[in-house]
Parts: structure tokens; C-alpha cells; sequence
């Protein structure tokens, strides 16, 4: 897996149907474990609730995916939730939706819209990220490489970390695992094989308001 979409911050959505309350919470998860746990303290929070419905996904190739009805009509809930996730093509998250009953019957399809709207408020209030799988890698050049260097690290989006003016320049990068092989042998090129890199420890990040983060 050298990139995934996921949930960075979570958050809270809400939808009323007949009265009936829909709370959509969204959490991110590292694995079965801590969705139960996150399961757990919001039965807690809302302890007077009829139903509290969930469905979450982790890893990748392939994903877990496990989903719950908690007592609503089978297929009504947790599969409509689960298919949020999946329109959204995320990993390692958990939703709860938290429904308060109105008095109203809202039938098959009302329950699966319910859901299926509430799943996807959860997430328009979450903070979404795509985190990358990748490296920092370390180059050393002259001054007259440095401008083509820029350049190509310009035209692939690839941020410069660190950088240090001497009597040569070194830049610290992050470059996404699959384009390592490119990059270097285009940085060769450019610089006529005068360019030093060194790879350095392998990491995620994302980027997320701009900023770029490591995790």
C-alpha cells in the first residue's frame, strides 16, 4: 500500500427524519481494537439511544470491513454506512450513527436514506487526508545543478524539508515511494551525474492544510 485516503480528524454530523435523530460519529482507527473501543464510549454517551449502528474498514489488499444493524431491519444500517466508506474509497475509519427514535416508522428505504445521509454528514465534517508512503532523500549538489533540481522537484509537487547553503547546496526531501526511481534518474540527467542523493529513513505524511506532515 504506497497511498491510502483516511480520516485524519474526526467529526459529528446530524440529520432529523420524523423526528427521529441521527448522530453520525467518524473516527480514525488503526485496527479492530480501537473501533471497539471508540464503539464502546459512544454507548456510553448516548446510553438512552434505541440503536447505535456501525460499520468500519481497515488496512488494505485486502481491507477488513465489519458493519452492524444493532437491532435495525437487516441491511437498513450498517451496510448503508459501509457503503459511505467504500463511495469514499477510505481505510482505517470508524462510523457510528446513534439513532433516537421519533415515534414514526421510517420503513426499509427510509432507514437506509437515513443512514446513508447521516454516514455521509458524519464524514463532511471530518478533516480527510491522503497519506503517502515514502522517504526522506538527501541531495548534494553544486550550485550550477541547482536550479534543474528545483525544477523538477517543482513539477512533481515534492516539498523541500531542510536546506543548507555552503560551498555546495543540500536539500532534504520527501519523495512518495513510487517515484523514486524516476526522480533520481532524472535528477542525474539534469545535473550530468554530478548530484549525490542518499536515502534516508522511509515514513508517511500527508499533506494537510498545506502544510506537510510525517507520521
Amino acid at each position: 500500500m504506497k497511498a491510502y485516503r483516511t480520516v485524519y480528524t474526526g467529526g459529528t454530523g446530524e440529520i432529523v427524519e420524523k423526528r427521529s435523530r441521527f448522530i453520525a460519529d467518524v473516527f480514525p482507527v488503526s485496527g479492530e481494537e480501537e473501533a471497539l473501543e471508540y464503539l464502546e464510549g459512544i454507548r456510553k454517551k448516548y446510553w438512552d439511544a434505541r440503536h447505535h449502528c456501525w460499520a468500519y474498514v481497515t488496512g488494505d489488499d485486502p481491507a477488513v470491513e465489519r458493519m452492524s444493524d444493532d437491532g435495525e431491519p437487516a441491511g437498513t444500517a450498517g451496510k448503508p454506512i459501509l457503503e459511505v466508506i467504500r463511495g469514499r474509497k477510505l481505510t482505517n475509519v470508524l462510523v457510528v450513527v446513534t439513532r433516537y427514535f421519533g415515534g414514526t416508522l421510517l420503513g426499509t428505504g427510509g432507514l437506509v436514506r437515513a443512514y446513508t445521509s447521516s454516514a455521509a454528514a458524519g464524514l463532511d465534517h471530518s478533516k480527510i487526508i491522503t497519506k503517502i508512503r515514502g522517504f526522506k532523500l538527501k541531495i548534494t549538489t553544486d550550485y550550477t545543478g541547482l536550479g534543474k533540481i528545483q525544477y523538477l522537484l517543482g513539477q512533481r509537487g515534492i516539498k523541500t524539508l531542510d536546506s543548507s547553503y555552503t560551498d555546495r547546496v543540500e536539500l532534504t526531501v520527501l519523495v512518495p515511494e513510487e517515484e523514486e526511481e524516476k526522480l533520481r534518474a532524472d535528477i542525474m540527467d539534469g545535473t550530468n551525474g554530478q548530484a549525490v542523493m542518499e536515502t534516508g529513513d522511509g515514513c508517511w505524511f500527508a499533506s494537510i492544510d498545506g502544510e506537510i506532515q510525517i507520521f
